[in-house]
């Protein structure tokens, strides 16, 4: 899915694109205890908890794609009989009506997610019929031939509220307020199946982690079959790990620059596309190549990069790119310059010894006082 698609289903969270037609859920407690469940028709709720749902729903598809939203596709054995999919499928099939096939779901996620502390597992069906658009992306709400039926599930944790005091109306006085359990915005979750062309495509899911650092890849292996790509800072790891290798020791400072500028460049070329920016093998071959890189500090290149990423993994630009900052950083100094202007930095030697060199003009600050330069 990509970011249109993600928003277009996120639009459905409103109270006038509403078209939810069942929300089901497990509070489970810190020991894997089911405490308590329901099911209910979604429209036939309070208004006010209407709209604490859709809050949680359009924050389960919230963050950057191949961060905190991951598109994964489900191998070919989760699609067969008994398959984590196959089950899915049923799960979508059954409208969220059958009360055994909610159990064993619930059951499998309190068998695989690991969580310390209390938490509700949430989980909706939806049928939306896609209205269609014409060539120039006019959407015609009355020329719809097509209905996109999906489930949702985001697992959030349940804590105590903060200690604290609270007015009382009818006393007119301050007490201590009395703590309660509270429902926080979403941890992990998954859309299934994919929105993809604006078409259902039951061969793949979108999962949603809060921490792209710690996505929770018992839950994914355990609920969807599916494995995770690099966390966007494996990514960047990786990629760091790729060059430093591939330079060695007479890793050159205009070289990093090249890159980092020959990476800006790509991302400011593709800003308007809506598919993210991968780099595989070849292309992050090619990007060396372009920034400076000798040929002979290549020859090895394809064996560190299958032992530090993996033959047929590719990278994403935005996640090993920072295009909003170059930093320069020694073990006591750190120079931070406008990524457009890193050509200001450069090195020399002087009196022997090796030295970064900021070109500046007339208007320089210390600590916001400015400065005479001489």
């Amino acid at each position: 899915m990509i970011k249109a698609e993600i928003n277009e289903i996120k639009k459905l969270f409103t109270p006038s694109n509403c078209s939810i037609t069942r929300i089901c859920g497990c509070y489970v407690d810190g020991e894997k205890n089911k405490k308590t469940e329901f099911k209910e028709a979604f429209l036939s709720l309070p208004e006010e908890e209407i709209f604490k749902y859709f809050e949680i729903l359009r924050k389960n598809l919230s963050g950057n794609i191949g961060k905190n939203l991951l598109n994964l596709e489900f191998p070919m054995y989760t699609e067969e009989e008994g398959g984590q999919q196959d089950f899915l499928m049923r799960l979508r099939a059954s409208k969220l009506k059958d009360d055994a096939l909610l159990e064993e779901f619930y059951d499998r996620i309190i068998n695989s997610y690991e969580f310390v502390g209390n938490y509700l597992i949430l989980l909706i069906h939806d049928a939306y019929d896609v209205p269609g658009k014409t060539t120039d992306g006019l959407t015609m709400d009355d020329a719809s031939d097509t209905v996109f039926e999906y489930i949702m599930c985001c697992i959030c944790p349940v804590a105590l509220s903060k200690p604290g005091l609270s007015y009382d109306v009818e006393t007119n006085e301050f007490h201590n307020r009395i703590r309660d359990w509270v429902v926080n915005m979403p941890e992990s979750g998954f859309l299934f199946p994919s929105f993809d062309d604006r078409c259902t495509n039951i061969h793949n899911t979108l999962y949603y982690a809060k921490n792209c650092e710690e996505p929770h890849e018992e839950f994914v292996e355990g609920i969807l079959g599916c494995t995770l790509p690099l966390s966007a800072g494996g990514q960047k790891e990786t990629f760091h790990a790729i060059i430093e290798e591939t330079l060695g020791e007479n890793c050159e400072y205009e070289v990093i620059r090249n890159i980092h500028e020959n990476l800006t460049e790509m991302i400011e070329e593709h800003k308007e596309l809506p598919e993210p920016l991968m780099l595989d093998k070849r292309e992050v071959k090619n990007l060396l190549e372009k920034s400076g890189v000798e040929e002979e500090k290549l020859a090895d290149f394809d064996k560190l990069y299958d032992a530090a990423a993996g033959e047929d993994t590719a990278l994403m630009v935005n996640n090993v790119a920072n295009v909003r900052t170059f930093e320069v950083k020694t073990p006591d100094v750190v120079v931070k310059v406008n990524p457009e202007r890193a050509d200001l930095v450069g090195t020399m030697t002087v009196d022997g010894k090796r030295c970064l060199v900021i070109e500046i003009n007339d208007h320089v600050e210390v600590n916001g006082i400015n400065v005479k330069v001489l």
